[in-house]
């Protein structure tokens, strides 16, 4: 996506796949990505997970990882697995311990290491959230029930207005509130932050999962039914099947409004300003002046519409729709978002829905694991200053920084080598390079949570007051001047990701780390692993998307026609190699929904390639197990995207993520020259394409 492009989707950050799913399901009910793991310790690639027995030009993928897909096996409370959720689970576990040392040093009231204790010690406390029922969820539900009209019923939908729309992490690109707020630097006026609007109003993960009439979409849809009765029932409403029932039909209306994936990816199409005035005649049905009331945006002037149609009939729907069941829906979309700060009962249903039916996963993880996720969700740079302390010494740091520079110096090379680009267009790049900031490990300066109240012994109180203290906290920053250097990721998060508004990258410590990043393995692994996630991030700011925005974040066109004409003819060409290929019977990759990740790939192998030939100063690179340098880089690279992943969650990746699932991602290689002379890949193989079908971009 052009807003903060990742390495992984959030649906695939491990440390969120079904951790998260209790309190904040649409954001976490997917799968666990993962890459290939070393079963015993090396320092290099991993001959022990490769299948030598595949013939490389026939499958990379397979070649690469073999020997590991085959003797690995999915744990139950995963919906997938691999190198991503074994760091993911190492941050955890340290996490964990760090929670625990904050809470045995007895911290004073009011520091971060007591709330982070409080927040946990809370979470884990689950005879007390037993024993106070639905005490904690009344006043809220009779607040719904004591809606009377139709401006009460827009000041409702404006104070569950949330800054929860993940547009930071790609796929989360819908709520359950009505409508999404994301507040970031503006299109026209990077400079400032501005507050973006789109769609909402669903609890399943994207439209399609209401309109496809296939049989696992029906059969979901059945469960889903289920699911919001079971809830309803649990929270002592009458008729809950018929009020389900409802609830449904109306989320089924709001789907039809939806834009896909690929539509709200057009930055072009985007971009709308509309001022408040505007709201009332392009999108009546809706209360607009009680709707801002109720979201604390009075006076807030100008606003960017990303999905206009969607606004607009999803506003004719709260006029149309009976009160009564927007209360119902309402109601059920707050159960449901906070199931997992509610008796066990809840909790268990929201898992069995969300893990069970959407994912294949079939144990919900540990509390504590659970626990921590709460901690990472709501004080995640308080316990990622501690993390950073501990675990991420300076001098990975300045490796890390030496790497970033050997490729943002490559790249300024291939830049330079492009015959195609005109000399405005190439100077546009250069300068994009130049003033992009690069955060390595941890940020400059950290969240100050001073405002937010964690109270012991209220769990759901504690998750409320995240949520608006989050929201108080960005809507504050409307008008004010954008910090390029603000982080959008914690220390202990296993991911990387691009900020073209910001025209910046971050690199967690949690993923600097084997066997993506080790000091003790040999420049091809480390560039071949690691180099080739810092080449992907950097590459975001040339994809499809991100080369709409300028040096400064603006969204500003600084092509000539003729390179934009060339650049959109390889991404088609691009497009068309990902359609091609077949995940099920039926199901293809969508290349077009996942061309901008695709172009990082494939942007991001090449620059690594090059800045690690670089490194080497015409030194030959040391020979692990009989594999030359550039097979050990191409070999760490597929290593990079092993998968083992349920079947269920591996269709709604498909239809979802705006990335390739790993076993095509790792075909990336098939574009590159240097590979096919690496593992001497003739016509015939079946990954070979003649030099002139090769996809080369940047």
């Amino acid at each position: 996506m052009p807003f903060h492009s990742t390495i992984l989707s959030a649906a695939r950050r491990s440390a969120c796949a079904a951790l998260v799913a209790s309190l904040l399901p649409a954001a976490c009910n997917l799968r666990a990505q993962s890459a290939a793991s070393s079963a015993p310790e090396t320092h290099g690639i991993a001959i022990a997970n490769m299948d030598t027995a595949v013939k490389p030009g026939d499958n990379f993928y397979l070649y690469a990882n073999g020997a590991w897909i085959n003797r690995t096996q999915i744990p139950a409370d995963r919906a997938g697995y691999g190198v991503f959720t074994l760091l993911s689970d190492l941050s955890t576990k340290r996490t964990n311990q760090l929670i625990e040392d904050a809470a045995k040093s007895n911290p004073p009231a009011g520091t971060n290491a007591r709330k982070i204790a409080d927040l946990f010690n809370t979470y884990m406390d689950q005879q007390r959230i037993e024993s106070l029922g639905l005490a904690p969820l009344q006043s809220h539900l009779k607040a719904i029930a004591a809606i009377h009209d139709r401006r009460e019923l827009a000041l409702a939908l404006g104070k569950s207005l949330r800054v929860d729309v993940d547009m930071l992490n790609n796929t989360d690109l819908t709520t359950p509130n009505l409508f999404g707020l994301w507040v970031a630097p503006g299109f026209n006026d990077s400079d400032h932050y501005v507050p973006y609007l789109l769609q909402g109003g669903l609890a399943l993960p994207n439209e399609s999962y209401y309109l496809q009439d296939t049989d696992a979409m029906k059969k979901i849809r059945e469960r889903y039914v289920e699911h919001v009765a079971t809830l309803l029932r649990l929270a002592s409403f009458d008729h809950p099947e018929t009020r389900a029932e409802a609830v449904i039909n109306l989320e089924t209306a709001i789907a039809k409004t939806h834009l896909s994936i690929a539509e709200i990816e057009d930055i072009q199409k985007a971009n709308n300003p509309w001022s408040r005035a505007d709201f009332t005649h392009k999108a009546p049905g809706l209360d607009w002046a009680a709707f801002f009331e109720g979201a604390n945006l009075t006076h807030q002037q100008q606003f960017i519409v990303w999905t206009p149609t969607a606004i607009t009939a999803e506003a004719k729907l709260v006029a149309s729709t009976p009160i009564e069941v927007w209360k119902d829906w309402l109601a059920y979309h707050f159960i449901d978002q906070y199931s997992g700060v509610l008796p066990a009962a809840f909790a268990d249903e929201q898992f069995s829905f969300y893990g069970k039916t959407l994912t294949g996963v079939q144990q919900q993880r540990p509390r504590w694991q659970r626990g921590v996720a709460v901690v990472n969700a709501y004080l995640g740079d308080a316990v990622g200053q501690i993390y950073a302390e501990k675990y991420f010494p300076p001098q990975a740091k300045a490796e890390a920084q030496a790497m970033v520079a050997n490729i943002i110096a490559a790249f300024h090379k291939r830049i330079d080598a492009l015959t195609w680009l005109a000399p405005s267009t190439r100077a546009e790049a250069h300068a994009k390079l130049d003033t992009l900031y690069v955060g390595i490990g941890y940020p400059e300066t950290w969240i100050n949570y001073s405002a937010y109240e964690v109270r012991s012994g209220d769990a759901l109180g504690n998750a409320l007051r995240a949520g608006e203290w989050n929201y108080q906290r960005w809507i504050g920053r409307l008008g004010a001047p954008v910090d390029r250097h603000e982080w959008c990721m914690t220390p202990q998060t296993v991911n990387a990701v691009n900020m073209p508004l910001q025209n910046a990258l971050n690199f967690p410590a949690a993923i600097l780390q084997p066997p993506f990043f080790d000091a003790a393995a040999p420049a091809a692994f480390n560039y071949g692993a690691i180099g080739s996630v810092i080449g992907h991030e950097i590459s975001h700011t040339f994809d499809a998307e991100g080369s709409a925005f300028d040096d400064k974040g603006r969204v500003r066109n600084w092509w000539t026609p003729e390179d934009h004409a060339h650049f959109e003819g390889e991404a088609r060409a691009l497009e068309q190699q990902f359609d091609g290929y077949e995940v099920f019977p039926g199901l293809h990759v969508n290349g077009k929904q996942t061309i901008d990740e695709n172009i990082a790939d494939l942007g991001g192998i090449a620059a690594a390639y090059d800045g690690y030939r670089a490194s080497l100063k015409g030194a030959e690179a040391p020979v692990q197990d009989g594999f030359d340098g550039d097979q050990q880089f191409y070999i760490a690279f597929a290593q990079n995207w092993a998968t083992k992943i349920r079947e269920a969650a591996l269709r709604s990746e498909v239809v979802l993520d705006p990335h390739a699932p790993g076993q095509f991602r790792a075909l990336t290689v098939r574009n590159a020259d240097a590979w096919y002379k690496a593992f001497n890949v003739q016509p015939g193989d079946k990954l070979y394409l003649a030099p002139d079908q090769r996809v080369r971009i940047w």
